[in-house]
């Protein structure tokens, strides 16, 4: 892969969008070789959790790539705005927990590749935005409903309709993002909180994140049923009969077998 670096330490997985010259920009290239990292990711069933991040120090992902984008015809553009949505997709639903570490600018695709991660990380000097509105186009990588989702419409509204960028403390006021912190010391604490939920039973992390992606887009009861479903999954594994016993026998350091 040319624009994509792929890296595994123990149960955590990095995948680095490595185009800095064109501040991580997602050309068709880089979704596709995203798309395959991602496939690679998932193959690795001792990966716990995926860490997502940008090279260098100044941008996340910058967008879409606009020189690509701008001589598209419209059925072009619905082939394009559906692969990125494929791909996104597949990481919000991915079998593990998927942490955005945002090191700059997060703008239009960006901040749609890091809004449909389970978790955002970013550095104090982030900078957020959906500036699509002013290049005639509308968000095409699922910004219109995931910014809604997550910061509720009016927010969501005011950035997609002005164009406006907005700087971390303001995204992380809104609940854009989880965290800041000092740009040296994002990498580190993303690794920090990937190891932390790795040391946890995978199965019931997966089946935990399943229930909270497909509860959050039905009515409360159906949500239940679904918790459920997926809280008498784990009891078909090996990891709760050992994460319970250790609970009574007092034993402080697990070693989950993801079976």
């Amino acid at each position: 892969m040319e624009t994509i670096l792929l890296n595994t330490e123990g149960h955590v997985a990095t995948i680095t969008i490595n185009r800095p010259k064109a501040l991580n920009a997602l050309s068709t290239q880089v979704l596709s070789e995203l798309n395959t990292a991602l496939d690679e990711v998932n193959a690795n069933k001792d990966v716990y959790c995926l860490i997502i991040t940008g090279a260098g120090d100044k941008s996340f992902v910058a967008g879409a790539d606009i020189a690509e984008m701008k001589d598209k015809s419209a059925e072009e553009a619905a082939e394009y705005g559906a692969f990125g949505n494929e791909v996104f997709r597949k990481i919000e639903t991915f079998r593990c927990p998927v942490i955005a570490a945002i090191n700059g600018f997060a703008l239009g695709g960006g901040c749609e590749l890091a809004m449909s991660c389970d978790i955002r990380l970013a550095a104090d000097s982030a900078v957020f935005g959906q500036p699509e509105v002013g290049l005639g186009i509308t968000p095409g990588f699922g910004g219109t409903q995931r910014l809604a989702r997550l910061v509720g419409a009016g927010i969501a509204k005011e950035m997609i309709f002005t164009a406006r960028n907005i700087k971390a403390d303001r995204a992380f006021a809104i609940g854009l993002v989880n965290a800041l912190y000092p740009l040296d010391e994002l990498m580190n604490q993303a690794l920090k909180m990937a190891n932390g939920i790795a040391k946890n039973a995978p199965i019931a992390v997966a089946n935990a994140k399943r229930a909270i992606n497909e509860g959050t887009q039905v009515d409360i009861d159906s949500g239940i049923k679904t918790e459920v479903k997926e809280f008498a999954d784990c009891f078909n594994s090996e990891d709760q009969t050992y994460g319970m016993t250790c609970f009574l026998e007092k034993v402080k350091e697990k070693n989950f077998s993801n079976k």
